[in-house]
């Protein structure tokens, strides 16, 4: 190429290079003031109101008070443990979340027991009092599809439930650490993200209930009964009932006392697996024990010859695998009718 064309390539290329430059900031700017979808605008806005929400900051602070209160019983029986055996002594974080002195209980029975009422108090009026305020009729005048407000209620609630049970997850692995000074080993914080996981999982049962409520009743004290009453039969009730079930089927006699006394443990844990509570409670405690081996009682050839060492994190999932399932098969079937319920409903009648 002679020094003339040179010349005169050079500035036709700059400005081609320029011109693009320039297509692609107006695309960009075009793009950037573009609305957003209108499913993530009421996600947001659900999202606002629970942070503002005085009952949410009230939950939260009781969540964060009893966790750190069983996380400083925790660490003292730790410290304890430490100064006899030595750091060797294995998994010592994840007793962070199971140990206790006896004064208060652990950490995972806090999240089991207090868990469900954050998901209620995030759903027991997600949709009755926008009904009530005929604040839905307006939202549901706009163009915007009947199923994005009772997905947006679902997925924000779960946003909120979610940042909170990590936030404090890993607020209780940072104390520990500056505390006792020993940091997680990766299958320790992999089965710390396995519970954490878990326990967004389980509370989303009780948000579907609640939202569930929600749609079928009209006032919201209702549903926050309904929801309530609910939660503590499964938490009091029921396994008080259950336990006397076994124990009448034991008192029969029909069978030898040894097998008897199998069927009975058999029955009992067959029925307990049928609340939430109790799968949740298993499941945890196999995540974060790991020298857990079995859900289930153990014959004589089950126990002959079994070594007594801790499970990997691969085979406690494998052994924690059906409750999980029914975890979240339970959840999406609440969701699934508060789906239908929702859009069956006749909104402009009420």
């Amino acid at each position: 190429m002679t020094r003339p064309s040179l010349k005169r390539w050079i500035p036709a290329q700059l400005m081609s290079w320029r011109q693009v430059n320039e297509d692609q900031a107006k695309h960009q700017e075009t793009k950037a003031q573009e609305p957003p979808h209108p499913f993530w605008v009421l996600v947001q806005k659900e999202v606002t109101d629970h942070m503002r929400s005085w009952r949410y900051l009230i939950l939260l602070a009781i969540l964060v008070l009893t966790c750190m209160g069983s996380l400083y019983t925790a660490l003292m029986s730790i410290r304890d443990a430490v100064s006899q055996e030595g750091p060797e002594v294995g998994f010592v974080f994840l007793k962070l979340f199971t140990a206790s002195d006896g004064s208060l209980p652990p950490f995972i029975t806090f999240v089991g027991f207090l868990g469900p009422l954050l998901g209620i108090t995030l759903g027991f009026d997600a949709v009755n009092s926008e009904l009530n305020k005929r604040t839905l009729i307006r939202v549901l005048s706009q163009p915007v599809p009947r199923d994005y407000v009772i997905n947006a209620k679902f997925v924000g609630a779960l946003i909120m439930i979610a940042l909170l049970f990590f936030a404090l997850g890993f607020l209780v692995m940072g104390l520990g650490l500056m505390m006792i000074g020993i940091p997680p080993t990766p299958e320790e914080f992999l089965r710390i993200l396995a519970f954490l996981v878990l326990s967004v999982v389980y509370v989303a049962f009780w948000l579907n209930l609640s939202i569930l409520f929600s749609i079928r009743f009209r006032q919201a004290a209702t549903s926050a009964l309904a929801s309530i009453a609910v939660w503590l039969f499964f938490s009091v009730f029921y396994q008080l009932i259950v336990n006397m079930i076994g124990l009448a089927r034991a008192n029969t006699g029909l069978a030898p006392e040894a097998s008897a006394s199998v069927e009975q443990i058999q029955l009992v844990q067959a029925l307990l697996r049928l609340s939430p509570n109790h799968l949740f409670s298993e499941a945890t405690m196999t995540l974060l024990v790991p020298s857990i081996r079995s859900l289930g009682p153990l014959t004589m050839e089950q126990v002959y010859g079994a070594l007594p060492t801790p499970l990997p994190l691969g085979q406690s999932l494998l052994l924690v695998w059906p409750q999980v399932t029914a975890l979240v098969a339970v959840s999406m079937l609440c969701f699934a009718f508060s789906y239908v319920s929702f859009m069956r409903q006749d909104i402009r009648a009420r």
